[in-house]
């Protein structure tokens, strides 16, 4: 799962937004650390600092020069490489003001790119195909540049390293057919290869590849919306014929039935990729829009609107995407989640939960035999009589000292007493040696649920948390579990299904919820909870006059889990003086109260914290939290901004416990309670006091990440300064920053 997170400015376009039939946008963004190298198309080179949006230096060629190729940035020296007038190459320092001044080398054949890799002499492409290195271009600029492609155009083209050498491919074109070239620089090796030929009639308007395992993994962006895979792989031998590359299609680009125009493509991992291109819609406007797609599953991830228009340009480096937007070039921060159809509909599980997954062969589930049919499943005839007599032959007081069977487990749970189950589970848990074992498991389960809901005296809840325990279950498993739990009110078993099961669904999820919030908390104090989830951040201490939880929002029982307020990691739970909130507000109301006690005891707390933790997908979990009451959401979100005040004061902005709670996680809960119940909230006297608070720690966290994010970039630039070995006895250094 892929999302969009922050995004901002970094500079102004030069070009962008120019006259119709023009080249627009940048010629070239190169980076180099946290910063990135800007070519526009005309004179100007401009290297920013991405962190600060601030530039770091500007240089510029003279009056009627042109820069024909971007600039870009030698590792190996840490000076920057342009080309101007398609022959004449300039190299410069950071310190350099005029390019005029700075070292020149005019080639004798046209160049196509330069490109520069870590550790490694930097490419030059020159548009005859031929690829020769920096070093050896210098030493004789005017060496003859032999002819590789005829009446062929480069089009894309993308260096890598592969076992600490170079590797370059380019992309090229003539009358409609496409060309793929792959050179080797040790030893020399060029291979050519030619794209397969298919019924469209549109042409790659975008390229994107990366290599892995000695093969180049090419996507190609085609003009009707088609996103095509192609596989380079690298030889070590010269091969005379021309090679066909098979292709396959990875996506269609559809939104709504439109076809997605695409005009740039990027790769953000090896299931996701981002598309800047324009869709027509309906009324023939056309919407130019950036988004990103799952190719694994062939979803649309995440989408954006640019109103103010685009050149289709678009880089992706490390977490940050550089899309040109109007005339800005905007820089969008994004994460991408495992790929997975878990992770797809929103049940990814949380690594720190410690869970651990078994993988369960469903075929056996078809097998012939009673451990793998449910027990009210028919059983062949000639099995059956067998069986029986090996079950009636358990049930004799010699074979109730071995373990027991799954067949003899299934046939007990039809009609044995709740202990007798009990005591043969153990026995059976023991051995967790058998096949199948968690196969087992989940059918055990499903027989018990059967019954409970069938016998509504019966409830063997310690079975239950035993089978869960054993750990490889999931909700789909066994379905009716947490329903019967719901119904039976066992806040226990619910705590571990929230705790173990991976995949259970929103409103499940939300009706445990419902329940842990209508139940009073000196009801839960006489109830099983696990409270290692609130140990390590609570002082529990239970007040002797709580009890029943009162209608009135005013009355909320005090309770006993206090909160220190002195400032610690930049925050205060005072409220800033600047504030644009009405602190009259604030004053008078009551929820104020949160601020020095929790609203709910220990062990609601746990409970809660067990909601936070569960997987879920936002757009299927906002219909379900509508479904709590008023009196609900306030309790709710007061418990959630007392987390919020607790995650704060600590350095690592986790709380510390097992299971630790983020900021990011705590927020996310806020914002969808407030999405869930935006005019209720808004028109609730009581809660006033409670937003104006939300607010207020809202912004006192942004301008602590505001000085945080400084403090940052002025460390990175005295890691850049470079120091004197041996500054004598004495000395007095100045840093500037």
């Amino acid at each position: 799962m892929a999302a969009f997170c922050e995004e901002f400015t970094l500079c102004t376009v030069a070009g962008a937004g120019g006259s119709p039939g023009l080249p627009q946008g940048l010629l070239g963004l190169e980076p180099d650390g946290d910063s990135v190298l800007l070519t526009d198309r005309g004179r100007t080179v401009r290297l920013y600092k991405v962190s600060d949006q601030k530039p770091l230096g500007c240089w510029s060629v003279k009056e009627g020069q042109t820069i024909t190729c971007p600039a870009v940035y030698n590792f190996e020296t840490g000076e920057f490489i342009v080309v101007r007038d398609n022959k004449v190459l300039q190299i410069w320092k950071k310190d350099d003001s005029n390019l005029d001044k700075v070292f020149k080398a005019t080639l004798s054949a046209d160049v196509y790119q330069i490109h520069s890799l870590p550790q490694s002499e930097p490419l030059v492409l020159f548009k005859s195909g031929a690829v020769k290195r920096l070093d050896a271009l210098l030493a004789a600029p005017q060496q003859i540049i032999e002819n590789v492609i005829s009446n062929e155009a480069i089009r894309w083209s993308r260096a890598f390293m592969e076992a600490e050498q170079p590797v370059l491919t380019f992309i090229t074109e003539q009358d409609g057919k496409c060309f793929v070239y792959v050179q080797q620089c040790n030893p020399y090796i060029l291979h050519k290869f030619k794209h397969e030929q298919g019924g469209e009639s549109s042409m790659p308007v975008s390229c994107a590849a990366y290599l892995k395992n000695k093969v180049i993994t090419l996507l190609c962006l085609y003009s009707n919306g088609y996103v095509y895979k192609f596989l380079v792989p690298l030889q070590q031998s010269v091969c005379e014929e021309e090679q066909i590359l098979l292709k396959s299609l990875l996506i269609r680009l559809e939104v709504s039935g439109s076809i997605l125009k695409g005009t740039s493509i990027a790769i953000l991992d090896k299931d996701h990729i981002a598309i800047t291109g324009c869709l027509d819609s309906s009324d023939s406007n056309v919407k130019e829009c950036f988004s990103i797609w799952n190719i694994k599953f062939q979803t649309l991830q995440a989408s954006k609107e640019l109103p103010r228009g685009t050149t289709g340009q678009c880089w992706c480096y490390e977490d940050k995407l550089f899309v040109t937007h109007g005339k800005e070039l905007i820089v969008i921060l994004y994460k991408c989640q495992m790929s997975s159809l878990a992770a797809a509909v929103g049940k990814i599980k949380d690594t720190q939960s410690g869970m651990k997954t078994l993988s369960v062969d469903w075929n056996t589930l078809q097998e012939d035999g009673l451990m793998f049919v449910q027990p009210d499943q028919p059983v062949p005839a000639k099995d059956a009589s067998k069986r029986l007599l090996k079950s009636k032959r358990s049930m004799g007081a010699k074979a109730q000292a071995e373990t027991p069977t799954v067949e003899q487990l299934l046939l007990s749970i039809k009609d044995s007493s709740q202990n007798i189950i009990e005591e043969r589970l153990m026995k059976f848990l023991s051995n967790t040696q058998m096949q199948d074992f968690q196969t087992s498991v989940g059918h055990v389960v499903s027989a018990l649920v059967k019954r409970c809901k069938t016998e509504q005296s019966f409830y063997p809840s310690s079975c239950l948390v035993h089978l869960i325990q054993t750990q490889g279950l999931s909700y789909s498993m066994c379905p009716d579990l947490m329903a019967v739990a719901l119904e039976k009110t066992d806040v226990h078993l619910l705590q571990i299904c929230l705790q173990k099961f991976p995949d259970i669904p929103e409103g499940v999820t939300c009706a445990c919820l419902r329940t842990f919030l209508s139940i009073g908390d000196d009801d839960l104090t006489e109830m099983n909870v696990n409270l290692d989830s609130v140990a390590g951040y609570t002082d529990i201490a239970l007040n002797s006059n709580v009890g029943k939880q009162s209608k009135d929002l005013d009355r909320y029982p005090a309770r006993s889990i206090r909160m220190v307020t002195p400032i610690q990691n930049g925050f205060s739970s005072e409220l800033p003086e600047d504030g644009s909130c009405d602190t009259n507000l604030i004053q008078k109301s009551p929820v104020m109260n949160t601020s020095e006690l929790c609203p709910v005891g220990p062990h609601k707390a746990a409970l809660l914290n067990a909601i936070l933790h569960s997987a879920y997908s936002e757009t299927f979990l906002l219909p379900h939290l509508k479904e709590l009451s008023a009196e609900q959401v306030i309790l709710f979100l007061q418990y959630l901004q007392y987390l919020y005040v607790k995650c704060s004061e600590e350095a690592t902005t986790e709380l510390p416990r097992i299971l630790s709670l983020t900021i990011n996680q705590i927020m996310d809960w806020i914002c969808l309670v407030l999405d869930a119940h935006f005019t209720v909230v808004v028109m609730l006297p009581e809660a006033r006091g409670l937003l104006s608070k939300l607010h207020k720690f809202v912004r006192a966290q942004v301008r602590l990440y505001s000085e945080l994010n400084k403090i940052e970039g002025s460390l990175k630039e005295l890691q850049k300064i470079q120091h004197t070995k041996d500054a004598g006895l004495y000395s007095i250094e100045v840093l500037k920053l």
